[in-house]
């Protein structure tokens, strides 16, 4: 736990002593700080105060001067190194802070508090190490990089080229390096005499290609062998294809060390002169010779203060990186826009809430003619089209019914199939045989997540209801399904109904003891699926908490019923007469057949990860943010989600009328 995280922990406070109006208006900032134990002032400083400056701002000099009057130390406050979607110029908060009492870190000519990490901390602690070389290889994984707002199926320039980054004009940390046009100028004269015959791509910094900001290299740079690159390119794409890397001062720099480069540095950036990088211009007193898991474990995990945004605390660079994991995924998917079809009027505004943030969605049934944006559907009403992203609630769902009209906290969205389709291969189906294997982070990542599962109860809609007494002996759980569900109609052959599930595990286990557990929407009379137990089930348990069965019973029997899965997660053994898509990898038994691509063999854990964590996408209803698994659970678990209104409700009502009656209708 860094100095920071300390001093908050503990108790003590600072008084800090701003003239930058960012630290008055930006409320992310001054929440970070203060949660660090800075409690920010105006005034002039006393005895035992500090003076807080943003690095080497245009405005930074007013704190400097007042503190070398008042004798007051100075904290330096930057962004951190995985700041955000977009540069701060766009108006987006960071996730996390440098705060430093030395120095700024892209400045050599003082020394930093991180200079001072590097040089002198250990460094040497193997869980430390560990947990450095898990978050390189997460971020390297999701294309995680100071500004997200990357596209990593744009396509890089093909490979064999030289990268020549280029900066903001006059930046701060160009200035600390000395930057000039004729030092830039050199570097690409350089980078072409050292690799004959290789193109040079130029990397144009996101504020220039947004047009905040000019940078060092225009159009009149291009000829046959170099070229500009301004699209957003995931940088973890661009290193891959590299050859070289050249660079002033540029955090691309040091993300091209994470990536495996030894990049040629022209200034004096924070990770220039430990060993890993060809230095330009070096820094004497830089002796140390260093490890990228090192570097990585000073910058990203001991010098920064992060934040969590969900919970308003500050956290570990691994919770950042849920959130921020979060965050990009919805900007990739959403801010090219939306057209959606096939979306009933009550999910609409739920949907534009979940998939609006970044693009603007609408709803229509075709696509318009000429609209570039991407057509996604709701499942069930998609068909066999095909160039479509289906759309369906999430695992972890909300604590009410769908159909009673209470929005979801998750969705999935699949380019390939559908989940409970098993005719066709689903994105899902790709992502559970990913997670054939998993890295330790990972893994502990799916165990906290069942742990937090099970202890508090958490399951798809999460009701109130009773825990009743079973009968004793070999408890076998049957839940109910709605029988005309997609997941019944695409996912089962032999037994289609429930009265056929309940008599396929009788015949199977005369002497069994058979609970059987009616769907909660056949229960609340929304969906069709009642049926007589009488002579089949022992016990039937109307309006019982399924966390609370699960728990007491040996096995369940399904056909293709969520429960299943989150029998799994409790360790109960699970039987399957359809192919839901937690059937077939290896972890229940089968007696419907299931997909002969479901050949890989997944760990417990990996089937999680897959499941709850890379495949839905989690939306907070209180803070209005994408949002890792997590949080979702956080708030289901504590209740804190605005139920839905009057008019909800009564729709919800007439879907149920109409349910009852629809047969004497049709």
């Amino acid at each position: 736990m860094h100095r920071e995280r300390e001093t908050a922990a503990g108790g003590e406070r600072h008084r800090l002593f701003v003239y930058n109006g960012g630290f008055l208006t930006q409320p992310r900032i001054r929440r970070i700080l203060t949660l660090a134990g800075y409690d920010i002032r105006l005034g002039l400083p006393g005895a035992g105060d500090l003076v807080g400056i943003w690095g080497d701002s245009p405005t930074a000099h007013r704190g400097t001067s007042i503190a070398a009057r008042r004798g007051a130390p100075l904290l330096r406050v930057e962004d951190s190194f995985l700041r955000s979607l977009h540069p701060g110029r766009h108006g987006e908060p960071p996730i996390g802070l440098n705060l430093d009492r030395s120095g700024v870190h892209f400045d050599a000519a003082t020394r930093s508090d991180l200079e001072v990490l590097l040089t002198t901390h250990p460094l040497d602690d193997t869980a430390l190490l560990n947990r450095a070389r898990d978050a390189m290889a997460r971020m390297r994984h999701q294309h995680l990089s100071k500004y997200c707002a990357t596209d990593p199926t744009l396509p890089p320039p093909d490979p064999g080229y030289v990268l020549v980054v280029d900066q903001t004009r006059d930046d701060a940390s160009v200035r600390a390096s000395g930057g000039t046009d004729a030092l830039f100028r050199e570097m690409l004269v350089f980078a072409q005499e050292e690799h004959p015959g290789a193109r040079v791509i130029i990397k144009t910094h996101p504020e220039t290609a947004a047009g905040h900001r000019g940078g060092y290299y225009t159009q009149a740079d291009a000829n046959h062998r170099i070229s500009l690159l301004d699209q957003p390119v995931s940088p973890w794409s661009l290193l891959e294809g590299a050859v070289g890397v050249y660079t002033l001062s540029s955090q691309l720099g040091f993300e091209a060390i994470l990536a495996g480069h030894k990049p040629r540095i022209f200034g004096a950036p924070f990770y220039a002169g430990w060993g890993l990088t060809q230095d330009e211009n070096p820094v004497p007193r830089r002796e140390r010779r260093l490890t990228r898991a090192q570097l990585f474990a000073a910058a990203m995990i001991l010098y920064p203060v992060w934040y969590d945004p969900f919970r308003d605390q500050l956290c570990e660079l691994e919770t950042a990186l849920d959130g921020m994991e979060a965050q990009a995924r919805a900007w990739r998917q959403d801010h090219r826009g939306w057209i959606a079809s096939g979306m009933r009027l009550w999910k609409r505004p739920a949907l534009r809430r979940a998939f609006g943030g970044h693009g603007k969605v609408s709803f229509a049934e075709t696509r318009p003619p000429g609209d570039p944006r991407p057509r996604m559907i709701w499942a069930s009403k998609a068909g066999n089209e095909t160039d479509i992203t289906r759309v369906e609630d999430g695992f972890l769902r909300s604590r009410g019914l769908g159909a009673e009209l209470v929005p979801p906290l998750s969705l999935v969205t699949d380019a390939s199939g559908i989940y409970y389709d098993p005719k066709r291969p689903s994105d899902l189906e790709d992502l559970i045989a990913r997670r054939e294997s998993l890295t330790d982070s990972e893994r502990r990542r799916a165990e906290r997540l069942v742990a937090r599962l099970t202890a508090d109860g958490v399951t798809k809609y999460n009701l109130a209801g009773g825990r009743p007494e079973l009968p004793a002996g070999h408890r076998i759980l049957v839940p109910g399904q709605v029988e005309d569900d997609a997941s019944i109609l695409q996912g089962t052959e032999a037994v289609r109904t429930n009265l056929g599930l309940l008599q396929s595990v009788r015949a199977a286990h005369p002497d069994a003891i058979l609970i059987y557990k009616p769907h909660p929407d056949v229960e609340a009379g929304l969906r069709v699926g009642r049926v007589d137990a009488t002579g089949l089930a022992d016990l039937v348990t109307e309006h019982s908490d399924p966390a609370a069965l699960l728990a007491q019973v040996d096995e369940v029997w399904t056909m293709t019923s969520l429960l299943g899965f989150e029998a799994l997660l409790r360790g109960v053994k699970v039987t399957t007469l359809g192919a839901p898509f937690y059937a077939g990898w290896g972890l229940t038994d089968d007696l419907g057949p299931v997909p002969a691509r479901r050949g890989a063999r997944p760990d417990l854990m990996g089937l999680v990860h897959a499941v709850l964590i890379d495949y839905p996408r989690y939306r907070d209803p209180v803070t209005g943010l994408p949002c890792p698994v997590e949080v979702a659970v956080d708030r289901l678990a504590s209740g804190d989600i605005p139920h839905p209104g009057l008019a909800n409700r009564l729709l919800s009502k007439l879907q149920g009328i109409f349910a009852t009656y629809a047969p004497y209708w049709r």
